[in-house]
């Protein structure tokens, strides 16, 4: 059976899904208008699957944004973005209907958040997965950028998680930066292997990193630093929008419609597509994030479920019922190959995807 293609590589896959899902909602809806929208949304999928990346970027940089619905004055759900301005950006959706912070650049000053969080002696761990080729080709590149973009100025923890812990790259780390590494087994299939980390994840942070740290930030090892990556990211329940979703209508996020998966969504369920190759958050909060997403995974295995997009359909279930405290905009993982669109600075950039290559047995 030919595995679907992830969201995190092919953007024109990720649109075709939702097809049929755009075709359920507009046979449910009794609005003419919501029905003609729907219509639309419809050739608009068909002609983007069948069109350049960069056309497609052209035409949905069209389609707005929602507006923070917040009035000045009002505070935000985490008091620690205070003094984000709110306003600063009339181009993009700066703030939640729950009074989370969407972050942008220009929304916020760097060195305050690096001022509080010194105060409050904050400290990161940095979880990333290097199995089998992916090892070779990405990780020295992932981590030597980290060295020169990700929360500089706070102690970092790097959780290397390899099948091959003697071929990890020996990297040069600055002051307050440790690496420890630990074998995983290597699965057979990729999707184990990104679904698997859930528990993974979970047990090292009730072994080690909750003694020592005081976030976590989950990546895809597939990614290079090419900014800042600060501690204006950091918060209680960090979450990521996709950067091919963030302004397409809710209609074509490619959701899991399967009553019988634990990570099911109904047709208008859902706030925003968020992208599983970066999730952050407290210890706590992210540990309750990946017992959660194991849980519903290995109750699908039972079931013989599993989610359309795996580990990234279980995480959009998750965050949807327990709603994050920050977004981070796009600019938080981007792919070049979109143009510039609302980005004033790319923070982290996909790296070139061969995944012919690097998924077979």
């Amino acid at each position: 059976m030919n595995t679907p293609i992830h969201p995190r590589q092919s953007h024109q896959h990720c649109i075709s899904e939702s097809i049929p899902h755009v075709m359920m909602r507009c046979h449910k809806t009794k609005s003419i208008f919501q029905c003609c929208l729907c219509l639309a949304i419809i050739v608009l999928c068909i002609y983007l699957s069948h069109s350049s990346v960069t056309t497609v970027s052209y035409i949905v940089g069209f389609i707005p944004m929602d507006k923070c619905p917040m009035t000045p004055g009002e505070k935000l759900r985490d008091h620690i973005d205070d003094t984000l301005d709110l306003w600063s950006r009339d181009d993009v959706q700066t703030c939640t209907y729950w009074r989370a912070a969407v972050m942008w650049e220009g929304m916020f000053n760097p060195y305050s958040y690096d001022k509080m969080h010194s105060k409050t002696n904050s400290a990161v761990a940095l979880t990333v997965f290097a199995v089998g080729r992916y090892l070779d080709a990405y990780l020295g590149s992932f981590l030597n950028s980290s060295e020169h973009h990700f929360m500089i100025g706070l102690p970092v923890t790097y959780y290397v998680f390899t099948d091959a812990p003697e071929e990890v790259p020996d990297i040069k780390l600055a002051p307050e930066r440790t690496l420890k590494i630990i074998k995983v087994d290597k699965h057979s299939r990729w999707q184990d292997i990104s679904m698997m980390r859930m528990k993974t994840i979970s047990d090292v942070i009730e072994s080690d990193i909750r003694h020592h740290c005081t976030h976590v930030f989950c990546f895809d090892v597939d990614q290079v630093f090419a900014g800042r990556f600060g501690s204006e990211a950091l918060g209680d329940s960090v979450a990521l929008l996709h950067a091919y979703y963030y302004r397409l209508p809710k209609s074509l996020y490619t959701y899991d419609h399967n009553p019988k998966s634990r990570a099911y969504m109904d047709i208008g369920d859902g706030d925003f597509y968020y992208h599983a190759a970066v999730f952050g958050g407290s210890w706590k909060n992210v540990k309750s994030i990946t017992d959660a997403c194991y849980q519903g995974i290995m109750e699908d295995k039972k079931n013989n479920v599993e989610a359309l997009w795996h580990d990234e359909s279980h995480l959009n279930k998750y965050l949807w019922l327990h709603k994050p405290s920050k977004v981070l905009s796009p600019e938080y993982c981007w792919d070049s190959k979109i143009g510039q669109r609302d980005i004033f600075i790319t923070r982290l950039l996909w790296a070139e995807k061969h995944y012919d290559i690097l998924r077979k047995s």
